[in-house]
């Protein structure tokens, strides 16, 4: 890897030199602005080598960076190894942001440029507010990946399909009248959705163009009048094409979505982009009046139906019998030293692939024995995936896709012989998980009200987790969905019933091992109450023991020791009509209760 990123590096740098750009910024994004993006546009990992969901590089004619956060500190230390790149710890005190690096680096009139279909609106305009404050020059049409990239992936061609109503609980037609309904309340007559999530929520179509991710790389246009699709001929089939123009929805090349919003879009019309989702190149093609906002469809995607909420309860209680099986698998084999953590990624898909309903990951696995469960977004490689043996932590954080559900699910079980820390660290997470799990709170709370009761014991004796407590989980579609969070960081985002949303402390020791617990959970009602008002609480879906010969029980109050074996006792009950009579063996030992 390190070969070819030395030979991009310098690739990037000549197309640079012929245009007299003095530094580019590339993001590990696409021009949906996604998380997850197909590799046609992983030019960021194409010049770094570095393969993380998060991380922006920067390079100048001398010098180059990656920027990334504390997730991926220890990958991006091992991936940029002699790859021409330096790494640049984001959110640590002392540490240089990318602007405050490029101010150093650059001199009076250089020009800074970039992909503007790579960047948003509202990231684009604040990069052109620092050339400006710092004398420089912006330029938004810089795309050498284009013409340099030898062999680049091909764009994505997978055929769209239907999410059969019985799974989504909802019509398109409905959704597309909620849509509007809510633009015309922020003040405008149009809206332009580049995400490719709420593409897929409001249209009920699904893909395979992004990995674990079941999108269609697409834009859409939607107004009373006028309801466009921009995508690639190809993915439409006769049954996909007679469903959307049964739904009023006509289709556009996707390569000529520029044109139409330049010249099809009235200059009267009133278009809601929301800055961070659109492009700098595509908002800039407007010539309309504009509502900035955010996209009024991630809340009322965050809120499932009920069809979606019991369909994601059947998910869990198949992916839990699942599980089942691969952890006895696990405990059976680990002592050969034959199997791999690469091993445990593979069987997992076998374990649920039994089901007609499963369509894939929902990420990829972590799987992360002894020391390199450290690694919070760990990714084992045949070349360097460690041998399970009967001893140490294995923490495995894994998802799947099925029609009715996502899933999202991280346990860490001891292997055998668990040391007292690793006990007392398992039992201090388990603490937090089990706090947050067991709260109620008034409506109206935030995420970041709650992301306390998750760290509080690790807080009382100076530990601490880097990561966020919680994120919200889509319904067949992204693992990581907005808008509503759990972390330290402040979203003004309020929880709602309806919403699902995960639990995961974790503690992480380099070169020992980490631990993390994650179940997701559903926002529900909780009560009322006459003097206070109404409440709230979570219901966990997620369906699996935790490993009760990791807990210290001396650790736990007699309200704990009673959460868990409820749990369990739910566990046991609803996974059990899954299981043969050796799987269920094993399940009653994993939930027997603890005193």
């Amino acid at each position: 890897m390190s070969k070819d990123t030395v030979k991009n590096l310098e690739a990037m740098r000549d197309a640079m030199r012929r245009v007299k750009v003095s530094a580019v910024i590339i993001p590990g994004t696409d021009p949906h602005q996604s998380e997850y993006v197909n590799p046609h546009w992983k030019v960021r990992d194409w010049i770094t080598g570095f393969t993380g969901s998060n991380g922006t590089a920067v390079v100048t004619l001398n010098s180059a960076g990656l920027w990334t956060d504390s997730r991926y500190f220890l990958q991006a230390a091992d991936q940029l190894q002699d790859s021409g790149f330096d790494l640049h710890k984001e959110d640590i005190p002392g540490e240089a942001t990318i602007t405050e690096w490029l101010a150093e680096e650059m001199n009076d009139d250089e020009i800074l440029a970039v992909d503007g279909r790579l960047f948003s609106l509202n990231k684009a305009n604040q990069l052109e507010e620092f050339c400006g404050a710092n004398g420089l020059r912006f330029a938004t049409d810089f795309a050498p990946a284009d013409t340099i990239w030898e062999n680049r992936p091909a764009r994505p061609m997978s055929k769209a399909f239907v999410h059969d109503i019985k799974y989504a609980g909802e019509s398109a037609e409905s959704k597309i009248e909620r849509v509007l309904e809510q633009v015309e309340n922020m003040g405008a007559d149009a809206i332009f959705m580049p995400a490719l999530d709420e593409i897929a929520w409001t249209l009920n179509i699904r893909g395979a163009d992004v990995e674990c991710n079941p999108l269609v790389v697409s834009y859409l246009y939607l107004s009373q009048d006028d309801k466009v699709l921009f995508v690639d001929a190809e993915k439409i089939d006769a049954e996909v094409a007679a469903y959307l123009d049964g739904i009023g929805v006509s289709v556009v090349a996707y390569d000529e979505v520029q044109d139409y919003l330049k010249k099809k879009v009235k200059p009267s019309t009133a278009v809601l982009l929301d800055p961070n989702q659109v492009s700098d190149t595509l908002g800039r093609a407007l010539e309309c009046y504009k509502v900035y906002a955010k996209s009024p469809v991630a809340p009322l995607k965050a809120i499932k139906n009920e069809v979606q909420i019991a369909g994601t309860r059947n998910a869990m209680e198949r992916d839990g019998a699942a599980l089942v099986r691969l952890w006895k698998w696990i405990e059976e084999n680990a002592g050969t030293g034959k199997i791999t953590e690469v091993d445990v990624a593979n069987k997992a898909i076998e374990c649920r692939s039994v089901s007609e309903l499963y369509r894939g990951e929902s990420f990829g696995m972590i799987a992360g024995y002894k020391e390199h469960g450290a690694i919070v977004h760990y990714s084992a490689k045949p070349e360097t995936a460690s041998a399970l043996k009967a001893e140490g932590l294995l923490l495995v954080d894994t998802g799947a896709q099925y029609l009715d559900g996502t899933t999202d699910i991280t346990r860490t079980m001891s292997l055998g012989n668990p040391t007292e820390s690793e006990r007392h660290d398992y039992t201090l997470v388990l603490k937090g998980h089990l706090a947050l799990g067991r709260a109620k709170f008034p409506v109206g709370t935030r995420g970041s009200q709650l992301d306390a009761l998750a760290r509080i014991y690790q807080w009382n004796e100076m530990m601490t987790y880097l990561h966020g407590t919680g994120h919200g989980v889509g319904h067949f579609l992204g693992v990581h969905e907005g808008p509503q969070n759990i972390r330290l960081n402040e979203n003004p985002t309020t929880l709602k019933p309806g919403m699902i949303t995960s639990n995961e402390p974790g503690l992480y020791k380099a070169g020992q091992y980490g631990i993390r617990t994650e179940n997701l959970v559903l926002t529900v009602p909780a009560g009322h109450s006459e003097e206070f008002g109404d409440f709230l609480k979570f219901e966990t879906l997620t369906l699996f023991p935790y490993d009760t010969n990791l807990i210290d029980l001396s650790m736990l109050s007699r309200e704990e020791i009673e959460q868990v074996n409820a749990y369990h006792d739910e566990v046991r009950n609803r996974l059990t009509p899954y299981l043969n009579e050796e799987e269920q063996a094993w399940l009653n030992k994993r939930t027997a209760k603890i005193q």
